[in-house]
């Protein structure tokens, strides 16, 4: 794939915590503002690349072993990096392991193919710039409210001064948050690696396929007790042409977010000024993904084809 590509990808936060901080709050900066961060849409696209049965190797998992001291044994505790290299590449890793070919697995993973990695194990330090660089999501929505639910557990904590009472715990969610992630991707970002590696041909169109099915459905498969209210509610891709020279900043910024009384308005007509000739005939297609249902997007683009994010028909 040699196509840049440029894009947006929005996710709705309904009565949920779709990124929440060490307080247990949604994340947001100094100044109140609320974000999600890129790792919070990098976990769910790679749960869901994980559940297809793709090759992810920068994601939790676990181990149980009866090595180590004596109150560390047959605890559950999460795998070393190294360890989880070994698991789903089949392999064992040592010092005289060739570079070469730990990249060329490395660049077999779904993850590391679109958001490059950093692998810095004994014998080996290995940084990869990732194809898809994405940024951080804000809310666009300025009604957000903040809703704090008090949870009585079943069980008491007998570490508790009031031992004999259940203990209480904390449910902290949004009511209801918009988030609008920009996103870049660089195909030319594994050039490099042509000279080094047999047979590599750099960032695929498989790979962007694999990564639009993630952006399109990743938050929404994710139900976890914190994230049942969020879903894609919304995503814009811009290819450019193969011998583009078209450069675009963080589009996020050109958005808004609004309601009326029966739908979700996305407001991309600060985007309009893509339809201008010079940057136009730099652009090979444009399709945005939405619900229908519950949304309307404005604003209008040449080249544009709408799509319904859940049937992927056109709308």
């Amino acid at each position: 794939m040699k196509n840049r590509v440029y894009g947006l990808i929005g996710i709705s936060s309904t009565m949920s915590n779709w990124n929440a901080d060490f307080t247990g709050r949604p994340k947001s900066t100094s100044n109140g503002d609320i974000f999600g961060s890129d790792k919070a849409l990098k976990y769910s696209i790679k749960k869901h690349w994980l559940n297809k049965g793709e090759k992810v190797l920068y994601i939790k998992s676990y181990k149980i072993t009866d090595k180590g001291k004596a109150d560390e044994k047959n605890k559950i505790q999460p795998k070393t990096l190294e360890e989880r290299y070994n698991e789903i590449f089949n392999t064992k890793l040592d010092k005289k392991t060739p570079s070469k070919e730990v990249l060329e697995n490395l660049f077999n993973a779904t993850d590391v193919m679109n958001f490059g990695a950093t692998f810095a194990v004994e014998g080996q330090n290995i940084s990869i710039t990732g194809a898809v660089q994405i940024g951080q999501g804000y809310n666009k929505f300025e009604d957000t409210n903040i809703e704090v639910q008090d949870i009585l557990s079943p069980f008491r904590n007998p570490k508790r001064d009031e031992a004999d009472a259940s203990s209480l715990g904390k449910k902290i969610v949004s009511d209801e948050a918009h988030y609008i992630y920009p996103f870049f991707i660089n195909p030319q970002s594994y050039v490099e690696y042509k000279d080094v590696l047999d047979g590599f041909v750099g960032y695929t169109r498989e790979a962007y396929e694999k990564f639009k099915e993630g952006a399109l459905i990743g938050a929404t498969a994710l139900a976890t007790n914190s994230k049942i209210g969020c879903e894609n509610e919304f995503a814009l891709f811009i290819e450019c042409k193969e011998d583009s020279e078209l450069y675009l900043v963080n589009l996020d910024r050109y958005v808004n977010f609004g309601k009326d009384k029966e739908k979700n308005i996305i407001d991309l007509t600060g985007l309009e000024f893509l339809n201008e000739n010079r940057i136009m005939e730099q652009i090979d297609n444009i399709e945005i993904y939405y619900n229908p249902l519950i949304t309307e997007i404005t604003g209008t683009f040449n080249k544009a084809r709408k799509f319904n994010i859940f049937t992927k028909e056109r709308v």
